[in-house]
């Protein structure tokens, strides 16, 4: 292969990456003209327009997704060859894409950037909205470096890393009738529902358990993130079922009541996943060495505190929601 062929493929691998001329040009440190320049090369050596403008981003045409999937294993296989992804924190230049909910980003975030500020002054970190069923495919098209969220069944193209396990709580207004360590499945079926959906479906692992007993429930409002159920629930007849973790400071303060939820529920591990391409990658691998570690202290910490001070502010609840 000729010289500039390849400076093509390097430049047309990094714009797929980013989906965008401009972050293609930070990524490779090149001038915008120049990748520009390289676009247009594209477009004459390989006889199609490429890229269409979608608002700020681009898209690629279908000869850009094909040809993108038969290049960019091997092109990452000949960087690794070349550079073992050395990673320095105080030099590096580069921004990390994770695909996250809003708690982990509340728990970490502010961290993160205090280890940035003082470690990493050139690296930058985007949350992505995370939803359960495109996990995979942002892997595997290269949108993000990771993800951030419960682990089902993966393929061996991607890895997986243990994070934490969520439990569960029922959560209600202080002066709700439910609020009691004793509620019945009856009751908790019968009652009005908040329910978290990051996909937008109406229904959740909760319904499937309520079916085996025969039961349903009406979900009468959905939100697509976690951060706006507090507000909610103190201010309604509503119920929810949540991870703890989501509403820690809320129990803590004594704004809301929690009890055990009266159906079984295994939630799935919350783990951090990645593409296998990306097994070497020095930089991810320190990424995630940080999140490892502020998640999983603060999961412990925050779920400590929350089952403490509902005990000691609803004794009677005590017993059933201890871990």
């Amino acid at each position: 292969m000729r010289p500039q062929e390849l400076n093509l493929l390097m430049v047309f691998d990094a714009i797929m990456t980013e989906r965008s001329i401009t972050r293609a040009a930070n990524r490779l440190s090149m001038t915008q003209p120049a990748v520009s320049n390289a676009v247009s090369r594209m477009r004459v050596a390989w006889k199609d327009e490429l890229f269409v403008k979608d608002g700020r981003n681009i898209q690629p045409t279908l000869h850009a997704q094909n040809l993108w999937n038969q290049v960019r294993d091997p092109l990452s296989s000949l960087s690794e060859a070349v550079d073992p992804k050395s990673f320095d924190p105080a030099t590096a230049k580069r921004t990390f894409r994770v695909a996250v909910n809003d708690i982990v980003v509340d728990m970490a975030w502010a961290e993160l950037r205090c280890i940035f500020e003082k470690e990493a002054p050139g690296v930058n970190i985007h949350a992505v909205p995370y939803t359960i069923v495109n996990a995979e495919q942002v892997l595997e098209d290269a949108e993000v470096d990771m993800v951030i969220g419960a682990t089902g069944v993966i393929s061996n193209t991607f890895r997986a890393e243990y994070l934490f396990s969520p439990i569960f709580v029922c959560i209600m207004n202080n002066d709700h009738p439910l609020a009691k360590a004793d509620l019945s499945v009856e009751e908790f079926a019968a009652a009005d529902h908040l329910l978290v959906s990051l996909s937008g479906d109406i229904t959740g692992y909760t319904d499937q358990v309520l079916l085996q007993h025969g039961l349903s429930r009406r979900v009468a409002v959905t939100v697509n993130h976690f951060s706006s159920v507090a507000s909610l629930i103190k201010r309604s007849d509503l119920i929810c079922v949540i991870p703890i973790s989501a509403v820690a400071e809320e129990i803590i303060a004594g704004d809301i009541a929690a009890t055990k939820p009266p159906i079984e529920l295994m939630p799935q591990q919350v783990s951090a996943i990645w593409h296998k391409r990306q097994d070497s990658d020095q930089g991810l691998i320190w990424l995630r060495d940080h999140l490892k570690r502020i998640i999983s202290r603060n999961v412990d910490l925050q779920t400590t505190q929350a089952f403490d001070s509902l005990c000691e502010n609803n004794p009677g609840m005590c017993g059933p929601c201890q871990k």
